[in-house]
């Protein structure tokens, strides 16, 4: 009881420390709890950068198309029409862009003879919207593919995909799992969410502090609990034997330029590798759009003919 007494009301300089210590941790592990919690909720409300465009004065002739998923609602996207029959092409944006940044990509690849479908992974009206870094993003790709392949005038067999980060996650997830995704090629891939995300709190400046990341981590978890059993997509590919793959990694982007390396190089045949020196299409100068255009225009019209 006496020592109870002293922890309780501390007079003795050793019980005063431990006292100290013990509020110290508590107060640490606290702040580290709350800091944490602050920017996975800043990273997981990204604002969303999507802006309208007036589709009726807009080259290629673009339609609006809509998909609904169970859970996350309406997402609006954009279809761009090529020849008829004619395999779709599905370009996916990366984490905190609008499929508008994407625009001139699929005008390039329209002008290819195929059809383009540009997917949104945010909602319209919400300022703040939610991600899961590809988890729920691979069920709204997948809802898009299925709206698209009800058209008549595409073929309901063979669809393209393209990705970059977050996009090319979901990207190369559905392609293990639908037959109908006959070419594929993704820009700084990941193989679990949690390593977007620890790129993400990275830029955060609190990579390197002590508890953050992992208290960040398992915030992630927990807000994504219904997908703790998704396996990494390494242990997938498999599944991609025989369908064409272009693996890009971003020189300017080290972390994800590893990633894509190691799936690159865990993925069967046939599959390619190149090495730009600017990833992020949005952000490329223009000659360099070009350049990145013609690539991934190249491998799709030798891979997925029209």
């Amino acid at each position: 009881m006496a020592l109870l007494s002293e922890f309780r009301y501390p007079t003795q300089w050793y019980s005063k420390s431990i006292a100290a210590l013990l509020a110290l941790s508590f107060f640490t592990f606290v702040a580290a709890a709350i800091i944490s919690g602050f920017v996975v909720y800043n990273i997981v409300t990204p604002r969303s950068g999507s802006q309208p465009i007036d589709l009726a004065t807009f080259p290629g002739h673009p339609e609006e198309m809509s998909y609904s998923v169970e859970g996350v609602g309406t997402r609006e996207g954009w279809f761009f029409p090529g020849l008829k029959s004619a395999p779709t092409i599905l370009l996916c944006p990366g984490y905190g862009e609008g499929r508008e940044e994407l625009l001139p990509l699929a005008t390039a690849l329209q002008e290819q003879g195929y059809n383009v479908g540009l997917i949104q992974f945010t909602g319209e009206s919400a300022k703040r919207i939610e991600t899961t870094l590809g988890y729920s993003e691979v069920q709204q790709l997948r809802a898009a593919l299925s709206v698209l392949a009800q058209r008549t005038d595409v073929d309901k067999s063979r669809f393209g995909l393209w990705g970059t980060d977050m996009g090319s996650y979901a990207a190369l997830s559905l392609a293990e799992s639908d037959p109908r995704v006959r070419g594929i090629a993704v820009e700084s891939v990941y193989d679990r969410p949690q390593e977007m995300l620890r790129i993400l709190v990275n830029r955060y400046g609190i990579g390197s502090l002590p508890l953050l990341p992992s208290f960040a981590e398992k915030a992630f978890d927990w807000l994504n609990y219904q997908d703790a059993g998704v396996p990494p997509l390494s242990q997938r590919l498999s599944r991609l034997s025989g369908v064409p793959k272009l693996f890009i990694e971003a020189s300017d982007n080290p972390d994800l330029a590893k990633t894509t390396a190691r799936l690159f190089l865990s993925a069967p045949e046939p599959k390619e590798q190149v090495t730009i020196v600017r990833g992020n299409y949005a952000g490329m100068l223009d000659e360099e759009k070009r350049t990145y255009e013609n690539r991934v225009a190249s491998f799709f019209l030798s891979n997925l003919p029209r």
